[in-house]
């Protein structure tokens, strides 16, 4: 397995290269840097790929940080089963209907996330998700398909990057390769196959493998299973 997370980690790299281009060519005019944590509020779902590669970071913290974050992260967890009864460990989105996951992460919740610093930095900057990566400018890719056609208020606040072809990125090819990984995980961890599987950042941080694989061995109703790019 950890040699997928490795193969992971080296994807997120490509994102990364990708961002600091866009970067070194509009310093101006991005202010999504390590340090800036406007965005690091709320929860939201990231994938059991990014969650078991943020764990294994989280595991190498000293342990009078890590136990500080650790029960943290369980009263946030047990405050989130307090709105949904079904949101119970190993804490799998996928458990409960995607129509439910609103109430669990409002729009509005504007809760520092778990692992932001008092400095303001993220702690393990370096192994976080995908998303963190991804977020502040719009995703085309290369072949001019809007994939998603936000950025971050603070960013471009005289003209729309969208018009702008430098930003783009191989990103249907990255997301591609990025389920490939995923699906291979999830076989490699259970003999099944499943494009999806969601958690939030405090329970990658109280993981226990063993109930995670369980879960997804029982709860199915919710999964999306494609028999593909095994």
């Amino acid at each position: 397995m950890n040699d997928l997370l490795d193969r992971y980690g080296a994807l997120l790299r490509e994102v990364d290269d990708w961002f600091q281009r866009c970067l070194d060519l509009y310093p101006d005019k991005i202010v999504c840097r390590n340090g800036c944590s406007e965005c690091c509020r709320g929860l939201f779902d990231i994938t059991l790929l990014d969650a078991l590669y943020l764990k294994r970071a989280f595991d190498d913290l000293p342990d009078p940080q890590k136990t500080g974050l650790l029960q943290l992260a369980s009263r946030r967890l047990e405050k989130l089963s307090s709105l949904n009864s079904a949101f119970v460990e190993p804490w799998l989105l996928n458990g409960i209907p995607e129509s439910d996951w609103e109430l669990l992460m409002p729009e509005e919740d504007e809760t520092p996330c778990l692992l932001l610093s008092e400095a303001g930095g993220c702690l393990l900057y370096e192994f976080r998700p995908m998303t963190c990566r991804l977020n502040g400018i719009p995703l085309i890719d290369v072949s001019g398909e809007d994939l998603f056609d936000e950025w971050c208020s603070l960013n471009f606040t005289e003209e729309d990057p969208r018009t702008l072809p430098n930003l783009r990125f191989e990103f249907t090819d990255l997301f591609s390769r990025e389920l490939i990984l995923f699906q291979r995980l999830i076989h490699h961890l259970t003999g099944s196959i499943r494009n999806e599987v969601d958690l939030f950042i405090p329970a990658a941080v109280v993981m226990d493998r063993s109930k995670i694989v369980d879960a997804i061995r029982q709860v199915k109703c919710y999964f999306k299973t494609d028999t593909h790019n095994v």
